[in-house]
């Protein structure tokens, strides 16, 4: 089922499913660009959904420089709504020589977020979360609590050919119980701004897991806003606010020193030292409990109009044939 911020982009965002990247540089080794929010970074099985992937190699055989020798391979992601500097490979040697040396060649990968502010228990001005992630049955990373335990029934639902998803491949058995599997993951992060609702962070990662910065700060009571997995209660945005803003690296080819920095939109920080004394419910938040609503008023007024014309069924069964004759005329 699709979720009501998809529901609520595919009507109102202007660019849903169109969204165009920025090529930044592009030589015979790698290409840099600039993904935008709510694109893919590349395919999932069953996913019709455009992806970065896909649209880049659009982009070069445009240019004239896609060929079967020089196209573009995987290295790293960016979840779908997550925006920012983004690398590919041109070719598959090169796509294992930076997989293979990926923590020694990047040297710097800075991200920015806007995160409602907690309840209790602010985080300090830096410092290091380094709770292990876990995945839910949506591959959904977060950080489990004591007590959490994955249900028997998704364990029984494990398939033993094909390859798994992130869900199965961390589950396992203890003790003849599921639980879950774990994953080590490290999130460096810095305030670069305290607001009276909203805080802005600067994150960097020493691990590079699926939902990593999303569910290191949702479990410290700091969901990002937009953030609908993780229970964020705004979204002034219309998008969820995390941007890879900065990706620094050696090059594999050239040994060169490389920096690309494309800054997070400048409203963010506006917003964040302006606060917002009503934070509002997210605008498809609001849009799916209409429609909600709608549809079991629907169902009720269609649910009455049965009754009725049940009970009228009835009631004219009863009725002798000059009775029915009456109020046939009276209809007319």
């Amino acid at each position: 089922m699709e979720k009501a911020s998809t529901q609520y982009k595919r009507e109102h965002k202007s660019d849903f499913g169109r969204e165009k990247i920025e090529i930044l540089y592009e030589d015979d080794s790698i290409v840099v660009i600039a993904k935008p929010t709510g694109m893919l970074s590349v395919p999932y099985p069953g996913s019709r959904a455009r992806t970065a992937i896909e649209v880049l190699e659009q982009l070069m055989r445009k240019n004239g420089t896609y060929s079967a020798g020089h196209r573009p391979f995987v290295v790293h992601r960016l979840d779908r709504d997550t925006s920012g500097v983004m690398m590919f490979a041109m070719t598959a040697h090169m796509q294992q020589k930076i997989m293979n040396t990926w923590q020694t060649m990047v040297t710097g990968r800075l991200y920015r977020a806007v995160a409602e502010n907690p309840r209790e228990g602010e985080l300090p001005g830096y410092g290091v979360i380094d709770d292990p992630l876990a995945y839910n049955a949506y591959n959904v990373g977060f950080v489990p609590k004591q007590g959490d335990v994955p249900s028997e029934t998704a364990y029984r639902g494990k398939k033993s050919g094909g390859e798994k998803s992130i869900y199965e491949r961390h589950l396992g058995r203890s003790d003849g119980k599921a639980e879950f599997k774990t994953v080590a993951a490290r999130t460096h992060f810095k305030v670069l701004e305290r607001g009276p609702t909203y805080t802005m962070f600067e994150l960097s990662l020493d691990t590079g897991k699926k939902n990593q910065i999303r569910a290191h700060l949702a479990s410290k009571g700091y969901p990002l806003a937009g953030d609908e997995n993780y229970r964020a209660k705004t979204d002034p945005f219309g998008r969820l606010a995390l941007h890879a803003r900065t990706l620094e690296f050696t090059h594999p080819e050239t040994g060169r020193h490389m920096k690309f920095e494309v800054p997070e939109p400048e409203e963010w920080l506006e917003y964040v030292r302006k606060g917002d004394a009503r934070p509002a419910v997210p605008v498809w938040q609001k849009t799916f409990d209409a429609k909600r609503t709608a549809a079991k008023h629907d169902i009720y007024s269609e649910a009455k109009r049965e009754v009725k014309e049940h009970v009228s069924g009835r009631k004219l069964a009863h009725m002798s044939f000059m009775e029915r004759g009456k109020i046939s005329r009276n209809k007319k």
